[in-house]
C-alpha cells in the first residue's frame, strides 16, 4: 500500500500558519531539553553548499548574560524610539488605543522596557565573510527552524535587527571572533498571550504565475483566512 503523501503534513502546516511574532514573555526559564529541542532544530536547516555557517550563542543567565542583555536593552530602547517616530505610532489610527496600530505599539514598548527579563536570547551569527548577497541565506532559514520548533514546544520569540548598533561591544564582552557576524538577535519565553493565525495581505496579491502580477487562479487560501493591510501593495 503506497504511502499518503500528505501524511503528517497538518501539524507542520499549522505551525506555519500560527507562528507569531512573541514579544511578551514570563519570567520562566525554557527548561534545558526543550531549549535543546530548539536549538537542534535550527542546526538541521539547510546552507548554501552545506557550509553550515551559522553558529548560535545562547544568552541565559550565565555571567555575560546579564551584560549582553542590558547592552541589547539599550540598543534596542533606542530602536524602537526611532522607529515610533519614524513610523508616526502615535497619529493617524495609532491615537486610537484599540486599533490594531496602537496594540502593536504598546506590544512593542513592552518589549524593549522588559528586554533584560527575556528568559533566553540568541545571537544567530555567520563564520566567514560578510557583505555578499546570499549570506542571510545560509542563516535564516535556521532562524525560521528555531522559531517554528519553539511554537511547537509552546515557546514564542522574534527575529529583530537591532543589535546592530551595539554588535561591536557584544563582540568584546563575549569573545565574538572577527570572522563571525551576529546577523540577527532572537529572544525566546513563554508567551504572555497566544500564538494564532497569522495575517498577512491575501495570497492573490503575493504570488503570480507566468509573469509580474499576473494572477494565479490556483494560488487559494484556507476557508476563514484573516488578512492585514500591513505590507507590500499591489499596484493595480
Amino acid at each position: 500500500m503506497t504511502a499518503d503523501p500528505h501524511s503528517g503534513a497538518e501539524p507542520v502546516l499549522d505551525a506555519i500558519a500560527t507562528t507569531r511574532a512573541i514579544r511578551r514573555y514570563t519570567a520562566d526559564p525554557i527548561p534545558d531539553e526543550d531549549l535543546s529541542r530548539i536549538l537542534f532544530a535550527a542546526t538541521r536547516a539547510p546552507s548554501g553548499s552545506n557550509r553550515q555557517s551559522f553558529r548560535f550563542l545562547v544568552l541565559r543567565d550565565g555571567p555575560n548574560a546579564a551584560d549582553a542583555k542590558a547592552i541589547l536593552g539599550e540598543a534596542f530602547r533606542a530602536g524602537w524610539s526611532a522607529k515610533r517616530s519614524d513610523d508616526g505610532y502615535g497619529a493617524g489610527s495609532g491615537a486610537d488605543p484599540d486599533s490594531p496600530k496602537a496594540r502593536t505599539g504598546r506590544a512593542m514598548q513592552h518589549f524593549v522596557d522588559h528586554f533584560e527579563e527575556t528568559p533566553v536570547v540568541v545571537l544567530a551569527c555567520m563564520v566567514g565573510r560578510k557583505g555578499h548577497l546570499t549570506d542571510g541565506g545560509s542563516v535564516y532559514p535556521a532562524c525560521q527552524n528555531l522559531l517554528l520548533a519553539a511554537r511547537a514546544l509552546g515557546y514564542g520569540g522574534v527575529m529583530t535587527m537591532w543589535h546592530a548598533p551595539v554588535e561591536d561591544q557584544l563582540r568584546e564582552l563575549l569573545a565574538i571572533p572577527d570572522d563571525v557576524f551576529v546577523m540577527a538577535t532572537i529572544p525566546l519565553g513563554i508567551p504572555q498571550g497566544n500564538h494564532g493565525p497569522v495575517r498577512r495581505r491575501p495570497v492573490g496579491e503575493l504570488v503570480f504565475d507566468d509573469a509580474w502580477e499576473s494572477g494565479a487562479a490556483w494560488a487559494t487560501e484556507p476557508p476563514g483566512t484573516r488578512h492585514t493591510s500591513a505590507g507590500p501593495r499591489s499596484r493595480s
